[in-house]
């Protein structure tokens, strides 16, 4: 089976996660949306409750019947040692279906600045990474940097329309007082 392996903090999830989910299913036998307790490489104070996203990501998917059997919640980042990294996921997931073949997901954002994850080299060559596109940010020039590095890295671009929402515009729009009920998801 092909997994797609879309993680993050999904705080909150809005229509950006909902559209890169639906191209997802698409493309992907299933797509597994792993809620991340915490993020090494991001500042958690403004995080909701690792718990609570959780929850808020099932709620979300039950809002969603569209993609039921599709989509389905992961919690094992709560079950791993802390600090998580993505590569301890995929090795984990990996051992519980090793039949199973596993494609990260991330964002042009975070291909940019993927030499910063822990075992990046590995993930890029033992699985497949699937960049969706993001402002300001040329996933095919990054991509080709990263195969000038190495040929046998696995990188695949989605084609797909630009998310321009973003977690962090809601949370700023929520502390302003403004209604978001239209993006989230």
């Amino acid at each position: 089976m092909e997994i797609a392996i879309y993680s993050g903090s999904f705080n909150p999830l809005h229509i950006g996660h909902l559209a890169i989910m639906r191209r997802l299913t698409e493309l992907y036998d299933r797509v597994l949306l792993v809620v991340s307790p915490k993020n090494p490489l991001k500042d958690s104070a403004t995080a909701l409750d690792a718990g609570e996203r959780l929850d808020a990501a099932r709620a979300a998917l039950v809002r969603h019947p569209e993609l039921a059997g599709k989509v389905k919640v992961s919690d094992i980042e709560f079950r791993l040692p802390v600090p998580n990294y993505t590569i301890d996921t995929l090795d984990a997931l990996k051992g519980e279906h090793p039949s199973d073949n596993f494609a990260l997901v991330v964002g042009g954002d975070q291909i940019a600045d993927f030499r910063r994850w822990k075992d990046w080299r590995r993930i890029l060559q033992e699985y497949e990474v699937t960049v969706f596109p993001r402002e300001s940010f040329d996933t095919a020039a990054i991509r080709d940097d990263f195969l000038r590095e190495n040929p046998a890295y696995h990188i695949t671009l989605i084609d797909m329309p630009l998310v321009t929402v973003s977690s962090t515009q809601i949370r700023n729009a929520i502390a302003a007082g403004e209604d978001v009920a239209m993006l989230l998801m």
